[in-house]
């Protein structure tokens, strides 16, 4: 269709193409019209993934469009020096599919994708191009019906047979590229035209694996259904395809090696000890001592320690000691065994090499309940020694410090961390009866009164009790310990939990935060709390870093995935958001609240079916999750579905009769219904009541609509954000 020059344009100084019409055709009516026809179907889009039209326009008689300069090269030219790898592939695809996306959102089929009309430029960007043959919605017909359009290789059936072409079409020509990066290969060859239009027509394409050994399954089945010939079983959308390859990126991202780097440092896992007591409620004690050596070890800097959470979450389950070894990410486990009759005990504890499976140290103590603390002590001092960890100055001294010198009270705590641990309410409940028992016993014991604040927090957080009264609570309970001993990290946790969550005051709870990450780098739940207060002030790298550094020590934990996929939503970064979020449904399947961010980080991507979808499947497994219901309302009301938001908006209103359903939620749906005065209003009620998520108000999306009204930002100066 034309010939294409580099060019300077001379007022704005910038390198241009210029693409003339040939002067063969310059008096063809036809070949003139398609001509604007391009220009018309390129400048209607402005997307990064697609060539940027700056004008039509005509000069001596010839014809010309001037259009973004590109320095790269077109797939095709990249594809003589090699193939690309299925991780290449993916990530390709993905900006194909962006760009390809955003024209058929306005109803332009491009028609003629190929490997030569796609340019990946120096830094990796794809642009799309040439849109010489694309239908455009309302735009009169430029050749009869039954003539066929497009390059013969790269063209769907049905073009090939002369049948109207719509967003399907392109889908097929993307999957005929992607074979050919993969392979090298065209799916569908022959001498000359009629013999491959008979392979489009009638045969299917060799497997991608003859060609390549390391291709993922997923991928080839992606491959394979955008090259359905028919089409009514290919994918319907390219948002659909986009899908797959995001899962496939999730998936490569999580394969073989942890996402998160090793590190030189020797790492441990300590698994919850079995309870071999004829008291099966002495689970309690187990878990107890397992999780006081892991303290005790995260007190040296020079071992990598897997937290709690992780550690447990292979209670129970026949899995090879390399699986559990890979998946935590490290070299070695501590087993151990508990067997208690009376006061007497009998403990055994092994050091377990994930790489073969050996015995490295093994020992049998046959004590009385006094001497549990010497039992951990010599356990932790063992560990250290056979790992050849070398203590620097005070190392030796945290690691055998005695939270408490009465085995009563002990014993009281360790029952108040096993219903803690339970993460539910009447847990949290005896949790808090337990440590109130053991600070009867022994007044001093200044870790009891910091668990003791860190569970009336959680009653706070999640409404079990009044915001006030709980939080209250929360601060004499951590004041007192504090004073008894301001080395303790979980002080200074709790203390900043307080600071950010009821007094909103950003600088005090910061300083609580590095507080605690200076006494204890490997304190798990600082970093985690932390990168929610980095990441509500906007510092999202930061807020990425603590999060990072969280999931090293909690290599399984559903949560902490979860709170990483919240701060890449808030971060606005979607596309990582999708990703990581198939990642952590890979890891946890049954952890359903991760629908809530895959289903929200659609609808904000523009892919609103897929957010919809996701949600949908969300709630019918949390039917009564206020989050999940605020979330699909939203997506609805941003589809235009404006009945449907406003049945999820009455929904919630009649579910507050039943639960507390944060007035944040609602203000959600009017601002995305339109409505900023009602918006305003939930605002100004969640602040009186103390929400929750209002520290998120300067870094929504989707409260972006609202930014200019006057009240949101004098919301925003009493919440003591800075303008």
């Amino acid at each position: 269709m034309g010939v294409v020059y580099k060019a300077e344009d001379t007022r704005l100084k910038r390198t241009v193409a210029l693409k003339f019409l040939p002067r063969s055709l310059a008096g063809d009516p036809t070949g003139k019209e398609r001509f604007y026809h391009e220009a018309r179907a390129a400048s209607a889009l402005n997307h990064p993934n697609i060539t940027t039209i700056y004008e039509i326009n005509e000069h001596e008689g010839q014809l010309f469009i001037a259009m973004e300069y590109i320095g790269g090269r077109s797939i095709k030219e990249l594809l003589k020096a090699r193939t690309h790898s299925p991780t290449e592939v993916v990530d390709i695809a993905l900006q194909i599919c962006d760009g390809l996306n955003s024209a058929h959102k306005k109803e332009i089929v491009h028609r003629d994708i190929k490997s030569e009309n796609i340019m990946v430029t120096d830094e990796g960007l794809v642009k799309i191009m040439d849109f010489g043959l694309a239908k455009l919605k309302g735009a009169s017909k430029l050749t009869n019906a039954g003539t066929t359009l497009g390059t013969m290789h790269y063209m769907s059936p049905e073009q090939a047979q002369g049948i109207e072409a719509d967003q399907r079409s392109d889908i097929f020509s993307l999957g005929v590229v992607l074979y050919e990066m993969i392979t090298g290969q065209l799916p569908f060859r022959g001498e000359h035209e009629a013999a491959v239009m008979y392979s489009l027509l009638n045969e299917e394409p060799e497997p991608l694996t003859r060609y390549k050994s390391n291709v993922p399954d997923q991928l080839q089945r992606t491959v394979a259904k955008a090259m359905e010939k028919n089409r009514d079983l290919r994918f319907q959308h390219v948002d659909d395809v986009r899908a797959d390859l995001l899962k496939i990126r999730s998936e490569r991202d999580t394969s073989g090696t942890h996402p998160f780097t090793r590190t030189s440092h020797p790492s441990i896992a300590v698994l919850p000890f079995s309870n071999l007591s004829a008291d099966k409620e002495q689970e309690y004690f187990c878990d107890g001592m397992a999780e006081e050596i892991i303290n005790a070890l995260s007190q040296v800097e020079d071992l990598r320690v897997v937290a709690r959470t992780s550690a447990f979450s292979f209670r129970g389950k026949e899995i090879d000691i390399r699986d559990i070894g890979r998946k935590l990410n490290v070299e070695t486990l501590l087993e151990g065994s508990v067997r208690q009759s009376g006061n007497k005990l009998r403990i055994t504890a092994q050091l377990v090499s994930v790489a073969d499976g050996f015995h490295l140290w093994s020992e049998r103590y046959d004590r009385e309940m006094v001497d549990i603390f010497a039992i951990q002590e010599e356990i932790s001092l063992a560990i250290v020694e056979r790992l050849k960890v070398k203590l620097v100055k005070g190392e030796k001294e945290k690691l055998l410090k005695r939270r408490t010198n009465d085995p009563d009270a002990y014993n009281l705590y360790m029952q108040g961390r096993f219903f803690f641990n339970q993460r539910k309410g009447a847990g949290i409940q005896k949790s808090i009866e337990y440590y109130r028992q053991a600070i009867g016993i022994d007044p001093g014991f200044a870790l009891a009164y910091a668990s003791l604040a860190e569970s009336y927090v959680f009653l706070g957080d999640w409404r079990l009790l009044p915001l006030d009264a709980a939080y209250n609570e929360a601060r004499k309970a951590a004041m007192t310990a504090l004073q008894m001993d301001d080395t303790l990290p979980e002080v200074h946790v709790a203390l900043a939990e307080i600071k950010l969550f009821c007094d909103w005051d950003w600088a005090a709870a910061e300083q609580e935060f590095k507080r605690a990450l200076v006494i204890n780098p490997a304190c798990t739940e600082a970093h985690h709390m932390y990168a929610h207060y980095l990441e509500l002030n906007g510092r999202f790298d930061d807020a990425l870093t603590e999060m990072k550094h969280a999931i090293e020590l909690e290599p399984v934990s559903p949560s902490l995935y979860s709170c990483n996929v919240q701060v890449l939503f808030y971060a606005r970064r979607y596309d990582d958001c999708l990703t990581q979020c198939y990642a952590a449904m890979e890891m946890a399947p049954g952890y359903f609240g991760l629908y809530g961010w895959l289903g929200i980080a659609y609808v904000q991507n523009g892919m609103i079916d897929r957010g919809v979808d996701a949600l949908t499947t969300g709630l019918q497994h949390l039917p009564l999750d206020p989050r999940l219901k605020a979330f699909l309302g939203y997506g609805y009301a941003t589809a235009g579905k404006e009945e449907e938001a406003k049945e999820c908006l009455q929904q919630l209103l009649s579910l507050s009769d039943t639960k507390y359903v944060d007035p944040y939620f609602i203000a959600w749906l009017h601002a995305a219904l339109g409505d900023p005065l009602a918006a305003s209003g939930s605002l100004n009620r969640a602040y009186h009541e103390h929400s929750g998520w209002l520290p998120w108000l300067g870094v929504d999306p989707m409260l972006d609509d609202l930014r200019s009204e006057s009240e949101f930002k004098e919301l925003l100066k009493r919440m003591r954000f800075e303008q």
